[in-house]
């Protein structure tokens, strides 16, 4: 007979069991062990509002300038012979596979034709022209430009000038550009706040610094390195060396950072005005140590007018050979202070001549002081030939005046680096292609060896970036069937620059891709 006090006692009995052997398996798995409370997190402020008022305004405004700027800077590419790259001394070893490839990228030593490596440049009109470095695209085959969209289109310079370091490219462009306004770097003061932006984009995709902003103060203006000097020493042809004088070294000296890549991107003011070029930098690695470089926007906007105008600077000439004073010399010529320009030699039938004389100190020009021979040539050269200027300069310890008519220097036929020759399609791709033997279908997997197979790639060439790489089958090439080696140049040299060469490969387990790359210019 059922006994509902017996089965509820049943009941009781089998819960409790099953509840202490639960109790007993989870303590063997240390499911009850001890836990410890979540700790009570604060995200209140710690200092007052008021406080830190000014330093948020700073940052705002940093953020803000970063903003408005850096849509207009662009990374400026040029395609290189192998080893033409001329500030690769610059560089820190651990850095140059970023511009340049290295032995270990090349182990067989193979004869290379040309990579790409790139600097920054800035869109100073809606039209598509650009500012940036000489040295940049110096020596180059073809130059191209990406966009903050990433989008990359060629480019044509326009004019070089390797005694400023300064370049003018420009790309065709049917909507209009972003741009950046021009400073006056006449009235830039040490300890002002500028940033130096740059677009240096190294290793490309995975790799890329795009955009790096960096904060710092004017330190110093009017400061001459000699770094122009000496390249233009080194790559003149010994019969022209001596027109290395004429390189103008007025930098604007800050410790923002600039390092490799960013040369060619703009120093900006507050206001959001390019005020300088960043150039160079001060170091014994080839990184920041804590001087950086710029050429005065006002120096490269001259420069800039003249290579857009005519191709080539109108550089004027003052007809005088020249030293910076010492303390020395300043005692012996009785001169209120240690500034002023000494001149060594006045050339006959120059434009100083009869008005000028040797040990005579150059202190103005047009009124404006100068006390380094950067700073002159600097002022000078924002006059074109035929010009008159004021030459304020002491004599036997007494100031003087004098108007001088200036001159032209003969400098505009120098070439400094030459471009390389035209090549073959398929070298300007930087691919080399090679029938599929047996000895390739062993060492990469194939299990028939037929067809065509990319065999090496000039590394940083417009084939690597893309993401060919060796031991890819190539099946075809703008839809044409590909057979052999022979199949892949005639496909290729069909192809115009500028245009997209679309690659089908195949890699050894049979898995296919589709790769573009764009065929560069010859």
């Amino acid at each position: 007979m059922y006994d509902p006090l017996k089965s509820k006692t049943k009941i009781v009995f089998y819960t409790a069991v099953a509840f202490l052997t639960g109790l007993g398996v989870a303590s063997g798995f240390g499911w009850t062990s001890t836990s410890m409370a979540m700790p009570t997190l604060s995200e209140a402020p710690q200092v007052s509002e008021a406080a830190v008022a000014p330093a948020r305004n700073l940052s705002e405004s940093f953020v803000n300038v970063s903003e408005v700027v850096t849509p207009a800077v662009v990374r400026v590419e040029a395609r290189r012979p192998i080893g033409a790259n001329p500030r690769m001394q610059e560089i820190p070893e651990q850095f140059r596979r970023f511009f340049n490839p290295g032995p270990e990228q090349n182990p067989d030593n193979a004869p290379q034709g040309s990579n790409w490596a790139g600097g920054s440049g800035f869109i100073v009109s809606a039209d598509g022209f650009i500012l940036t470095n000489n040295h940049v695209i110096e020596g180059a085959e073809e130059v191209r430009i990406a966009f903050s969209n990433r989008q990359v289109v060629p480019a044509e310079v326009v004019g070089t000038d390797p005694f400023t370091d300064v370049a003018v490219v420009k790309v065709i462009t049917e909507e209009p550009l972003p741009t950046l306004s021009l400073g006056d770097s006449d009235k830039v003061r040490p300890g002002e706040w500028v940033l130096a932006i740059g677009n240096p984009g190294f290793g490309g995709a995975g790799t890329s610094l795009d955009f790096t902003v960096t904060a710092g103060i004017v330190s110093a203006r009017g400061r001459g390195l000699g770094l122009i000097n000496e390249e233009l020493e080194r790559d003149l042809p010994a019969s022209q060396r001596s027109l290395s004088g004429y390189a103008i070294e007025d930098f604007i000296q800050t410790d923002a950072v600039i390092n490799p890549g960013n040369s060619g991107g703009p120093m900006v003011d507050m206001d959001g005005r390019v005020i300088g070029i960043n150039s160079a930098i001060a170091s014994t690695t080839g990184f920041y140590q804590g001087y950086g470089f710029a050429i005065p926007i006002n120096l490269a906007r001259r420069v800039m007018e003249d290579l857009v105008e005519y191709g080539h600077v109108q550089r004027p000439r003052l007809g005088v050979s020249i030293n910076d004073i010492t303390p020395e010399d300043a005692e012996q010529y009785e001169l209120p202070s240690v500034a002023g320009i000494l001149i060594q030699e006045v050339p006959e039938n120059g434009p100083a001549a009869g008005k000028l004389e040797r040990e005579d100190v150059i202190v103005a020009i047009e009124g404006k002081p100068v006390v380094r021979v950067g700073q002159l040539q600097g002022l000078v050269a924002m006059y074109r030939p035929g010009d008159e200027v004021e030459v304020t300069f002491y004599r036997g310890g007494s100031p003087r005046n004098v108007t001088i008519r200036l001159g032209e220097a003969e400098i505009n036929d120098v070439r400094v680096a030459e471009a390389a020759p035209a090549e073959a399609a398929v070298e300007r791709l930087g691919i080399f292609v090679s029938d599929m033997t047996q000895e390739f279908a062993d060492r990469y997997g194939y299990e028939v060896a037929e067809g065509a197979i990319v065999s090496r790639l000039v590394p940083g060439s417009p084939a690597a970036r893309r993401g060919l790489s060796p031991g890819l089958r190539i099946l075809e090439i703008n839809d044409a069937q590909i057979g052999d080696a022979a199949d892949v140049r005639d496909a290729l040299e069909t192809v115009e620059g500028g245009s997209i060469v679309r690659f089908v490969v195949e890699a050894p387990g049979g898995t296919q891709r589709v790769v573009n790359v764009r065929m560069p210019n010859q």
